[in-house]
């Protein structure tokens, strides 16, 4: 048997995380003709089908599916060497898939990821939004953004910030039952109350523990408590990454633990250099920003 050509296994790899040759084309960065040459004659060379059509999709046959198993090692071996060998002065190219929660993917990644396209044209971001935390390992995802007060041991990166947690109203909530000055205010305004797990936050251990008024609703979910409090349901307690244009920001809360943000990736891949570049660029890009420091 001929020696397998790499470009062909990452093809490979690519359809099978996609299920179509123009989804893999477009995050390898050429035509789906040049997949779909790759796989053709990769399937001539182990002398057998590696996929099936099935509603449209591309899926493994058993055969695919122990390729792909065998191919992992494969990719992992050829990214140590574009990661030791590869000359870095190069343009990076490629697709670096970023996992982030709901809140910065809805605030400000959007800008971010705008600034960070212009700088670097050749790197293609895939957003991956998720408030869970997703398997890096199985390379579902390249870097993540997680708030965490430890991240998890076998993930490599850095922390970018402390993010505060601030009370928060509707503008007409407040023009309705009067201002919050200070703290000592809160008491004649109703808090919006955590459920369920989010009732034992640390965040809440204090404000609930001073006999605040709470609000006939409750939810065990930020963004939903955001959104309850843009509709008037009472104040809420909420960290700054919650903020938006129909919330005013009242008064800081330094009695609630401040909120550590990290940018991570897999050991594997943090010499990759499309993935340092996000990487990089993200942690400047939050720390520079005046919106985290208000």
């Amino acid at each position: 048997m001929d020696v397998m050509d790499w470009n062909a296994i990452k093809m490979f790899a690519a359809v099978c995380e996609t299920g179509s040759l123009v989804r893999a084309a477009e995050r390898i960065g050429v035509s789906h003709a040049t997949v779909f040459r790759h796989i053709a004659a990769l399937e001539r060379q182990v002398g057998t089908r590696l996929f099936d059509r099935v509603k449209g999709r591309y899926v493994l046959t058993d055969a695919g599916a122990d390729l792909k198993e065998i191919g992992a090692g494969i990719i992992t071996s050829f990214e140590e060497i574009d990661r030791r060998v590869a000359g870095r002065d190069e343009v990076a190219t490629g697709t670096v898939r970023l996992t982030a929660p709901r809140s910065f993917s809805d605030s400000v990644l959007p800008g971010y990821l705008a600034e960070f396209a212009r700088d670097d044209p050749g790197i293609a971001v895939e957003l991956l939004v998720s408030n869970q935390e997703l398997n890096m390992s199985d390379r579902s995802a390249d870097v993540a953004l997680r708030v965490a007060q430890h991240p998890p041991d076998h993930l490599w990166g850095r922390r970018i910030l402390n993010i505060d947690w601030a009370v928060y109203a509707s503008p007409d909530y407040l023009q309705e039952r009067g201002p919050v000055c200070a703290l000592e205010d809160l008491r004649a305004h109703k808090l919006l109350a955590p459920a369920g797990t989010l009732a034992r936050h640390p965040a809440f251990r204090t404000i609930l523990s001073e006999a605040q008024p709470l609000s006939l609703v409750s939810c065990d979910d930020l963004t939903t408590m955001a959104s309850l409090a843009a509709g008037g349901h009472g104040i809420a307690l909420l960290p700054d990454d919650m903020r938006r244009p129909d919330l005013v920001r009242i008064c800081p809360y330094p009695a609630a633990p401040a909120n550590c943000l990290w940018i991570l990736t897999h050991p594997d891949l943090k010499g990759l250099r499309r993935v340092s570049l996000l990487m990089g660029y993200l942690a400047r890009a939050f720390r520079r920003d005046p919106v985290w420091n208000p």
